[in-house]
């Protein structure tokens, strides 16, 4: 008769520690017959997985770890860059590691969690991202976190993080979807007296913002476009130039983060009169 431990180890992320598989109502004899019978695997000394646990949480149960960072963000379904490390997470405390494919993360992150729980929070991941990865990297994991409804802005900005770039990128969060970039950039010219209008449209397009009556600002939202999406994005920037526009476009990390870049471009710009018919 198979045992009912499989199952239940399935259905909770396919490993477990041995306290929560008795917490459960599993005794020591079944753990030990479901890995004497090969149904499942013993990890370390107190890890069982089932064999479609995935090689990131195993990698971390191996270590008394948990997997977190770009590997648990990547295990949410999350944008992620490409790595062949598993991140994973071990207590301040642990013994140096010196394992061949492991990325270890040691910090101490906004939740804590018990050692035995195999789930790392969201924010926790977000946490050890902001610390770990490039700032365009991080950024684009944070983004996608909230795009898809993992974590929400309110929640992202009122956390104390304990990390000046986790900071930041909380700050930035609720600038981050388009909507909010616009809102920046608007900002961010009135700072300097530049007044622009907004959701122009221009040949049948909308255009993000217009300066004067000739000089068109595009701001690109933290997204890895399509091939087909970018081709549309080139085709309207041809078809605004040849009816004399001048066109800027900046992405997310230059408006929230490069703002001297993006003034000193328009100013420039402005210097040579491109946003003026007739120049």
């Amino acid at each position: 008769m198979a045992s009912p431990l499989l199952p239940w180890l399935t259905g909770h992320g396919g490993i477990a520690h041995t306290s929560a598989l008795r917490a459960a109502g599993f005794g020591t004899r079944s753990i030990a017959t479901a890995v004497a019978e090969g149904a499942v695997a013993r990890i370390r000394r107190s890890w069982i997985a089932a064999p479609d646990c995935s090689a990131g949480r195993r990698a971390a149960a191996s270590v008394g770890g948990r997997l977190t960072c770009v590997s648990a963000a990547q295990e949410r379904g999350l944008w992620t860059p490409r790595t062949d490390e598993h991140h994973v997470w071990v207590p301040s405390t642990a013994s140096r590691l010196e394992r061949g494919g492991l990325k270890v993360h040691c910090a101490t992150p906004p939740i804590s969690l018990p050692r035995t729980d195999p789930d790392e929070s969201i924010l926790n991941v977000l946490f050890h991202v902001a610390r770990c990865l490039p700032r365009v990297d991080a950024l684009a994991v944070w983004e996608s976190a909230l795009r898809t409804g993992a974590v929400d802005a309110a929640i992202v900005s009122s956390v104390r993080w304990g990390s000046a770039r986790a900071r930041a990128y909380a700050t930035a969060a609720g600038h981050i979807s388009d909507s909010g970039l616009e809102t920046h950039f608007r900002e961010l010219m009135a700072s300097i007296g530049v007044a622009i209008r907004q959701q122009v449209w221009i040949d049948g397009h909308p255009v993000d913002a217009l300066i004067g009556d000739s000089l068109v600002v595009q701001i690109d939202g933290f997204a890895y476009h399509r091939s087909a999406d970018r081709r549309r994005d080139l085709r309207q920037d041809a078809r605004l130039i040849l009816r004399g526009y001048t066109v800027l476009r900046f992405d997310y990390v230059q408006v929230l983060f490069e703002p001297e870049y993006v003034i000193e471009t328009v100013r420039t710009a402005m210097a040579q009169h491109r946003h003026l018919v007739g120049r």
